[in-house]
C-alpha cells in the first residue's frame, strides 16, 4: 500500500468514528436538557381537528429513562387516568373501570387517548439515545436556528415503533426544533415541532410542542402540547413509581 492510499485509510478509521459519536452526544445533550436527571412537569394538551377540539390537563413525573408516571387531572370523565413505565414495563390505571390495564409493546404505535401523539411519544418507552444509531447529515436553519440535522436508525436488538427519525437540535443551546418520524418503509409519519423557549427551573426549554400528521387524509389535524410548569433534578425515589401509586397520585 503507498502512503498516499495508507493516509487516506488513516483518515477513514479516525474520522469516521468520531463523526458517529458526536451525533450521539448532541442527542444525548438535547435528551439531557428535556428529562434532567428527573422531573416534574404539569402540561396542557389541546386536540385540534378540523370541525372540533379538545383539551386536557396533566401532571408528569420521570426518574432516569425507565420510570416515568403520567396522570390526567381534567375533563372530569378522564380525570385519575395514570399511564406508568418502569423498567420497560407500561401500566394504564382506568378508574371508571378500576382496573389496571398492562400495556403490550404492539400498542405502542397506537394514538395516545385520542391525539396524533402515540403511547411511545408520551409514555417514552423507547430512548433516542440508547436505542438508536445516530448520524450526521449536515447542519440546516430551521425556523431561524442554525441545527445539526441527525438521523436515527434503530438498533437491530431495540424494541422500536419508528423506522428511523430525523431530528434538528439547535447548535448553541441543544434546543430540539424540529423531529421527523419515519415507518418501516421510509414514508413519513408525522412531524414534532417545538417552539415558545422559555427558561423553566434551571433551564431554558421549548414549552410547546406541536404534532402534525403527514396522511393527507388528515389535513387539518394536529396536537399541542403545552409545558406550563416544569421542575428539574427533583427528590424522588423509586417506589414512586409503582402500580399502588397510580390509583393514589393526583
Amino acid at each position: 500500500m503507498n502512503k498516499i492510499n495508507l493516509n487516506i485509510l488513516i483518515i477513514l478509521v479516525v474520522t469516521l468514528p468520531l463523526h458517529a459519536q458526536d451525533a450521539t452526544e448532541i442527542v444525548r445533550k438535547a435528551d439531557q436538557l428535556m428529562r434532567g436527571e428527573s422531573s416534574y412537569m404539569e402540561m396542557k394538551m389541546t386536540i385540534i381537528r378540523p370541525d372540533w377540539q379538545r383539551e386536557m390537563t396533566l401532571k408528569g413525573w420521570s426518574k432516569g429513562r425507565d420510570r416515568s408516571l403520567m396522570v390526567i387531572t381534567a375533563p372530569a370523565r378522564d380525570k385519575g387516568t395514570t399511564f406508568l413505565m418502569r423498567d420497560k414495563e407500561i401500566w394504564n390505571w382506568v378508574p371508571s373501570i378500576e382496573r389496571t390495564i398492562k400495556i403490550p409493546p404492539s400498542m405502542m404505535m397506537q394514538s395516545w387517548m385520542g391525539s396524533d401523539f402515540t403511547n411511545d411519544d408520551l409514555i417514552k418507552e423507547s430512548s433516542i439515545v440508547e436505542d438508536y444509531h445516530h448520524t450526521l447529515l449536515g447542519t440546516e436553519t430551521i425556523r431561524g436556528y442554525d441545527c445539526y440535522k441527525i438521523e436515527m436508525t434503530p438498533k437491530p436488538e431495540a424494541a422500536v415503533v419508528w423506522g428511523k427519525i430525523r431530528i434538528w437540535i439547535a447548535k448553541e443551546t441543544y434546543f430540539q426544533v424540529q423531529v421527523e418520524y419515519y415507518d418501516e418503509d421510509g414514508y413519513l409519519v408525522q412531524t414534532m415541532n417545538l417552539s415558545e423557549f422559555k427558561k423553566m427551573d434551571d433551564r431554558t426549554i421549548p414549552t410547546r410542542l406541536e404534532m402534525i400528521p403527514a396522511d393527507p387524509d388528515k389535513a387539518g389535524h394536529k396536537t399541542v402540547v403545552e409545558y406550563l410548569e416544569a421542575d428539574f433534578n427533583i427528590d424522588i425515589d423509586d417506589t414512586f413509581f409503582s402500580q399502588q401509586n397510580m390509583k393514589r397520585v393526583r
